[in-house]
């Protein structure tokens, strides 16, 4: 297998079960038994089919001969048509009532809907364990201080604990959408050709109840309440934009976290786990490079690409259907889902080793903190009796002498060693200024209401997955 192209999401990425929902055997063992669940209901219903026929079908739904349905398909140019040939083969009783009144998206549609299903599921469980992991390192650092960031530029301090609750929140509310898209998914069910239920109305002689019927007992077996109120040939590809944007969220929310971990690793604040026999560069051996999150990054992008993708194909699908969706989806869907599925299980590797590094934190801390207190500083000036304007132009003048020193000499802040030696600030106690505790505001509370009201919720309603992957770490 070494002399062809194998795709890395599934040699180097993504699971063996998201894999698994994805592969050629999943899909066919689902066909065969969207099969047999029209075969039984149809049945139920009326029509001349016998239970040892069902039986047959019964006794080989997992039994594939890919190589039959590799010939058949050479020959007729119809990779459905080829699998019912198949099976057909092997069932020669069940043969004449396989595929009995249904077009090809019967069992594509209806199968993907159910690959779908299985994966969100999948992706939400990768999804809380995330979160968990996430909330634990913000409660053990919630009140730690740090600067703060807007635009890059050094800002208000606050604390580790509450930035990884950014991280964290972003995904509660993808979260919120992979709860959404589950809850709203239905099965295209027994539509027909062109969505109008003709050959199944034909099958039952007019008889539009027992149609109706037929569609809801199919959807039942197959674990669905309902399916989609009306269908051309296929399901809406809105649906697809739809799932797809929803896992473009969560590739956002983890190419934002990987960038901020890539970034503070820069700064020598925090890093990601790095294993003893690890190896940073070919070339400079001390390297200790975030490769973790750089690749939670690009297969972030290319998540985020896909969306695009199914938002195109939507909006190029013709009347009833065009068939240039299917090679296209053959593609972006499952890759979509093996994407994200890499992408949370590096996220929790990266999160349930991540290092943080106080001291480093506290010197980068530092060497901003005395222009941070200055509104502090003038406001204790004031409340001392001095003039609220000539304080601030001296805290002008004085901050930007430092800057100028740090800047260009190379050397630390010493803002606070000038104010000092100034007879205009003699009143205030300048080095408890420097404090950094009173100047992260409501931080730690916030990290501690965040976890009350949206972690401990998820916590209770997936403690199962959670439980889960508390022993997925241990192996």
């Amino acid at each position: 297998m070494h002399d062809i192209y194998q795709n890395p999401l599934n040699t180097r990425y993504a699971s063996r079960e998201m894999s698994g929902i994805w592969s050629a055997q999943k899909k066919h063992s689902t066909w065969r038994r969207l099969w047999l669940a029209l075969a039984e209901s149809q049945q139920e219903l009326g029509l001349d089919i016998s239970e040892a026929q069902l039986n047959e079908l019964r006794n080989s739904l997992d039994d594939i001969d890919f190589e039959s349905a590799a010939k058949h398909e050479k020959n007729v140019r119809h990779d459905v048509m080829a699998h019912v040939h198949t099976w057909g083969d092997q069932c020669p009783a069940a043969k004449p009532i396989i595929h009995l009144g249904a077009t090809s998206c019967f069992v594509t549609d209806n199968s993907e809907l159910i690959q779908i299903r299985e994966s969100l599921l999948l992706v939400r469980e990768r999804l809380v364990n995330v979160i968990d992991q996430l909330a634990k390192f913000a409660e053990k650092y919630r009140d730690l201080p740090c600067l703060g960031f807007t635009h890059l530029q050094p800002a208000q301090p606050i604390t580790i604990g509450k930035r990884a609750t950014l991280w964290c929140y972003d995904l509660v509310l993808d979260l919120d959408e992979i709860n959404h898209r589950l809850a709203v998914l239905k099965m295209r069910g027994i539509k027909g050709t062109t969505g109008t239920q003709a050959t199944f109305l034909q099958l039952f002689g007019g008889d539009h109840g027992k149609v109706a019927a037929l569609d809801k007992l199919v959807c039942e077996k197959m674990g669905f309440e309902s399916s989609y109120a009306v269908t051309g040939q296929t399901y809406s590809r809105k649906i697809d934009a739809q799932v797809l944007g929803c896992l473009s969220g969560i590739a956002q929310s983890s190419h934002k976290a990987g960038s901020d971990i890539r970034i503070l690793q820069h700064r020598k604040e925090l890093e990601e786990p790095f294993e003893k026999n690890q190896i940073g560069s070919s070339a400079m051996a001390y390297k200790r490079n975030p490769m973790r999150s750089e690749r939670m990054c690009a297969l972030a992008r290319f998540a985020m690409s896909l969306q695009a993708n199914a938002d195109q194909t939507m909006a190029t699908q013709w009347m009833e259907r065009t068939l240039d969706d299917s090679a296209n989806r053959r593609l972006s869907l499952p890759q979509a889902f093996l994407s994200v599925d890499a992408i949370l299980i590096i996220y929790r590797n990266i999160c349930d080793g991540l290092v943080v590094y106080p001291k480093v934190i506290e010197k980068n801390l530092n060497a901003e903190l005395p222009f941070m207190a200055t509104e502090e500083i003038l406001m204790a000036g004031v409340a001392a009796g001095g003039d609220r304007q000539e304080l601030h132009e001296l805290i002008r003048v004085y901050s930007h002498e430092a800057s100028k020193v740090v800047k260009e000499e190379g050397l630390p802040n010493d803002l606070i060693e000038r104010l000092t030696r100034d007879d205009a600030f003699s009143k205030i106690d300048l080095a408890a200024t420097l404090d950094a505790k009173r100047y992260i505001g409501r931080s730690p509370e916030q990290v501690d209401e965040f976890l009350r009201d949206y972690v401990q919720p998820i916590r209770k309603d997936f403690a199962e997955a959670l439980k889960r992957g508390a022993e997925d770490l241990k192996v």
